[in-house]
């Protein structure tokens, strides 16, 4: 899959940084509407030193935090989007599943759609798949919001 926003811009686009910045590239992405990205999760990742030293897994708050990136990135394509005046706040979390481990190896792809806009808050229907299998799902909401001038 072709590379739509790569890590330059992404790094332009959201605060997060290493070791909470969890989007490597968009792959698709239609502003205020979808966004694929994707997420290639690697041993040397720090949560694998605890969960689990023997058996590494993705934490499950990790991949719901990386479909929340992937939400902020959708909206943060929008031509009227400026980043640099704005924050992208994540607001809630409803009706997580998690079907499948995620570990060392795995590409994940984030799927995020956004099935209500009203104003600054916005509501995505999240989807994580490996290998064409999901592996997470949740409702997902965010504010956006003024950043605080220094």
């Amino acid at each position: 899959m072709p590379t739509l926003i790569n890590i330059e811009k992404i790094l332009k686009s959201l605060p997060h940084r290493y070791p909470f910045l969890l989007v490597d590239k968009v792959v698709s992405v239609e502003p205020n509407k979808k966004i694929v990205a994707i997420k290639n999760v690697t041993f040397n990742e720090p949560h694998f030193l605890g969960h689990f030293p023997d058996h590494p897994i993705m934490p499950g708050v990790l991949i719901i935090e990386a479909m929340a990136q992937a939400g902020a990135l959708m909206v943060t394509a929008a031509p009227d989007f400026k980043a640099e005046d704005k924050l992208v706040y994540f607001m809630s979390i409803d009706g997580a599943k998690f079907r499948k481990p995620v570990v060392p190896g795995d590409v994940l792809e984030l799927h995020v759609e956004i099935v209500q806009n009203r104003g600054n808050v916005c509501k995505f229907a999240a989807i994580a798949m490996v290998d064409g299998q999901k592996v997470s799902e949740a409702e997902l909401s965010a504010m956006i919001v003024d950043k605080e001038k220094k």
